[in-house]
C-alpha cells in the first residue's frame, strides 16, 4: 500500500512537473510535423552544447520560454513593460514550434524578455551572452542597460554582459529584433514575405541557441585550424582577450587518448604542430584529431579550450585536354550530393532537436551521396559538425539577399545577367556578413567549396567578391556563381539545368575552370497527408508514383556517368527533403516518407566514385 501511495505521489510530481515546463506552450496547430516535434521539451529544447568546435565546461543554456511582444516599429524605442504571451526560443516566431505563429514584418518589431537564474559560479570573471543566429537586426540589454547590437541573421554573435549584472542570481535580458525579411537588402535566403513556389515562409528573430559561458577577464576568444597535408603540418591561431606581456599558448593534438603533437609559443605567435604520417580525412575515412589550445601565465593554465581538427586537402588540378579536376587530398574523387535547403515544416530554419538536424546527414550518407550543397542558408555549428563526423563534404552557399537581376539563359551552355547595382550599405551588409560567416565555420573540415552567389540572385562586382574570398581562404574552392553569371573567377564553372544532366562544353566555357552541374532533377511526388498544402505542389518533373521516379532517376546517375568521363567533376540533386509547396525531394518534408529506396540509391551512386571513370575520353 505505501509502495502504491509513493508511487501514485511521484506520477503526481512528475506530471506536475511536466505542466510547470510547458506553461501555456503548444505547437501551432494546420501544418505537417515531423516525428520529432512530439519530443520537444519546452524547458529545455536543444539543450546540447552549441560549439562543438571550442567546448568550455562553465556554461548555462538560455534556450526556453520567453516572454515575447509585437509592436510598431516606430513605437518600439523604449524597452516594453507588458508582454503579448511566451514563445519557445530558439524557433522563429513564424514556425509552429514557437507556440506562436505569428508574421512580423517590416513594420513590427519583436521583443523577447526573460528572467535568468545564473548562479555564483557563473558570475566569476567574464560572463558572455552568445547568441547563435538572430534574424535580422537586434538589440540586446541586460538588467535595462544597452549590452550591443548586431546585424546578421546567419552568424553567431556575442557580448561581454559581465558589468552589467545585477547583485544576486537573477537577471534580466530583453532582446529587440527587427527583420525586413524581402523589403530589405540584408542576406535572407530563400525567405520572402508572400511565400509562393520556391520561396518560402519568413523566418524572424532568434533561431538558434542562446547561451551563457563564463570565462577568466584572459581568455581565448577563438581559434583558427589550418591543415597542411603535404608538409604534414597544422597552424592553429589562436585570439586571445587582455593577454599579458610573457603569456604563451599551448596546444597539443590527440589520436584517441594519445598524444601525437604539441607545441607552446608565445601569444600572438602561430603554433605549428607536427604531425607524422597523419590519418587524412575523407568520406570513406572522417577521422578526426582532437586538440587542446590553452592559455598559459607563469606555467599555469588560465583558460584552455577543448577543439578537433582534420588532415585533408581540397584542390584543382588540370588533367588533361584542358580539362580541370577537383581533387579530395590530391587525388580525383567525384563529388556527388543533394542540394540541402535546411527547412522545416515545424521549426523553418530550425530543426525541432539534436536528433532531428543530424537526421538529414545520416539519410544523406546511407543514400550514398559524398557531398552536401547547403543551399543559400548557415546552419548551427553543430550541423557542420555531424558532417565532420560522418563524413560528408559541404559546398556552403552565401545567404542570397537584394535581389531583383533580369535573369537570361541559354540551356545547357551558359546564363548571363546584368550584375545587380547594389547601395554602398548593401555592399557592406553582404561583405560584413560573409566574412562573418566564413570566420564562424572555417576550422569545419567538411567544408571545402565556398559559394559567394546562387543564379545571379543580388550578384555583384563577382570577380572582386570571388577573389577576396580566395585570399581570405585559400585552403578552399571557390564557386563564384552557382548557376549564375559565369566569370574568368574563382576555381569553379557552373551549370544549373532541370531535369536532366548536362555540362556547359570544356573547350569553350571550362578552360581555366573545374566544370560542374550545380543543381539538376527536382523530380517530383507529392504524398497525400505529408505536404504542405493540399494542392498546387510542384515539382520540376512531377511523377504519379514512386518506382516511375526511380526510373527515370537511375537514367540521371547513367547520364553522370558518361559526364564524368566528359570533364564532370561534381553534380548536385534537388533535393534532400520537399520544402512547402515544393515536392521534389527524395523525402517528404516532414521526413516520414523516403521517396527512393536507401540501399538502391547507394549501389547506383557507388558507380560514379569508380576513379577510371576521371579519365578523359576523346
Amino acid at each position: 500500500m505505501k509502495r502504491i501511495f509513493f508511487t501514485l505521489c511521484l506520477l503526481h510530481f512528475q506530471v506536475a512537473v511536466v505542466l510547470a515546463q510547458s506553461g501555456n506552450w503548444k505547437v501551432v496547430e494546420g501544418k505537417i510535423t515531423t516525428p520529432w516535434a512530439e519530443k520537444v521539451n519546452s524547458s529545455t529544447p536543444l539543450s546540447e552544447y552549441p560549439r562543438p568546435q571550442m567546448t568550455r565546461n562553465s556554461w548555462l543554456n538560455l534556450n526556453g520560454l520567453w516572454d515575447y511582444s509585437l509592436q510598431p516599429k516606430g513605437q518600439a524605442e523604449n524597452l516594453p513593460t507588458a508582454f503579448s504571451g511566451q514563445i519557445l526560443v530558439p524557433y522563429a516566431i513564424e514556425s509552429a514550434l514557437s507556440g506562436v505563429g505569428k508574421t512580423v514584418g517590416k513594420d513590427s518589431v519583436l521583443w523577447y524578455h526573460r528572467t535568468v537564474s545564473v548562479p555564483a559560479n557563473l558570475r566569476k570573471g567574464t560572463v558572455l551572452l552568445h547568441f547563435g543566429a538572430v534574424d535580422w537586426q537586434t538589440d540586446v540589454y541586460v538588467n535595462g542597460k544597452k549590452a550591443g547590437t548586431h546585424q546578421g541573421g546567419y552568424d553567431p554573435f556575442s557580448f561581454d554582459i559581465t558589468a552589467l549584472l545585477a547583485k544576486g542570481n537573477q537577471q534580466q535580458i530583453t532582446i529587440r529584433v527587427w527583420d525586413p525579411t524581402s523589403d530589405g537588402p540584408q542576406p535572407r535566403g530563400k525567405q520572402i514575405k508572400n511565400p509562393h513556389g520556391i520561396w518560402y515562409t519568413p523566418v524572424t528573430g532568434i533561431w538558434q541557441t542562446v547561451w551563457l559561458e563564463a570565462v577568466p577577464n584572459s581568455y581565448i576568444i577563438s581559434t583558427r585550424h589550418t591543415a597542411n597535408i603535404d608538409q604534414q603540418t597544422l597552424i592553429v591561431k589562436a585570439q586571445l582577450q587582455k593577454a599579458q606581456p610573457n603569456d604563451k599558448v599551448r596546444v597539443i593534438a590527440y589520436d584517441g587518448k594519445q598524444s601525437v603533437a604539441q607545441q607552446e609559443v608565445a601569444a600572438g605567435t602561430d603554433a605549428v604542430l607536427k604531425l607524422s604520417n597523419p590519418k587524412l580525412w575523407s568520406p570513406d575515412s572522417p577521422f578526426l584529431y582532437d586538440m587542446t589550445v590553452a592559455l598559459i601565465r607563469g606555467g599555469k593554465v588560465v583558460d584552455e579550450v577543448k577543439t578537433y581538427f582534420a588532415m585533408r586537402k581540397i584542390s584543382m588540378q588540370t588533367a588533361s585536354q584542358n580539362v580541370h579536376r577537383m581533387l579530395l587530398n590530391n587525388q580525383f574523387l567525384f563529388q556527388y550530393g543533394p542540394l540541402d535547403q535546411g527547412w522545416w515544416p515545424d521549426g523553418l530554419y530550425t530543426a525541432p532537436t539534436d536528433e532531428a538536424l543530424k537526421f538529414d546527414i545520416e539519410k544523406t550518407k546511407e543514400m550514398g551521396f559524398n557531398m552536401i550543397r547547403k543551399h543559400v542558408k548557415v546552419e548551427p555549428a553543430r550541423w557542420y559538425y555531424y558532417c565532420d563526423k560522418l563524413g560528408m563534404l559541404v559546398w556552403q552557399d552565401m545567404p542570397s539577399g537584394d535581389m531583383g537581376n533580369e535573369w537570361d539563359s541559354r540551356p545547357g551552355i551558359v546564363g548571363r545577367a546584368t550584375e545587380k547595382e547594389r547601395t554602398a550599405d548593401s555592399e557592406k551588409i553582404y561583405r560584413t556578413e560573409w566574412k562573418a560567416i566564413m570566420d564562424a565555420t572555417y576550422n569545419f573540415p567538411s567544408i571545402v567549396v565556398w559559394v559567394p552567389f546562387n543564379e545571379a540572385w543580388g550578384q555583384f562586382k563577382t570577380v572582386e567578391i570571388s577573389q577576396w574570398t580566395q585570399e581570405y581562404d585559400p585552403s578552399r574552392l571557390i564557386n563564384s556563381a552557382s548557376g549564375g553569371n559565369f566569370y574568368d573567377a574563382g576555381h569553379i564553372l557552373d551549370l544549373h539545368n532541370y531535369p536532366e544532366p548536362a555540362m556547359p562544353r570544356p573547350d569553350l566555357f571550362g578552360a581555366k575552370q573545374i566544370i560542374v552541374l550545380g543543381e539538376f532533377g527536382g523530380l517530383g511526388l507529392p504524398l497525400e497527408g505529408h505536404t504542405w498544402q493540399k494542392k498546387d505542389n510542384w515539382g520540376y518533373q512531377t511523377f504519379k508514383n514512386k518506382e516511375e521516379m526511380f526510373d527515370k532517376y537511375k537514367s540521371f546517375i547513367e547520364s553522370l556517368e558518361k559526364l564524368i568521363g566528359q570533364g564532370l567533376s561534381a553534380a548536385v540533386y534537388t533535393q534532400t527533403t520537399d520544402v512547402e509547396v515544393e515536392t521534389n525531394g527524395l523525402m517528404t518534408y516532414d521526413r516520414k516518407v523516403i521517396k527512393m529506396p536507401e540501399a538502391q540509391l547507394k549501389q547506383i551512386h557507388s558507380k560514379l566514385y569508380n576513379p577510371s571513370l576521371g579519365k578523359i575520353k576523346p
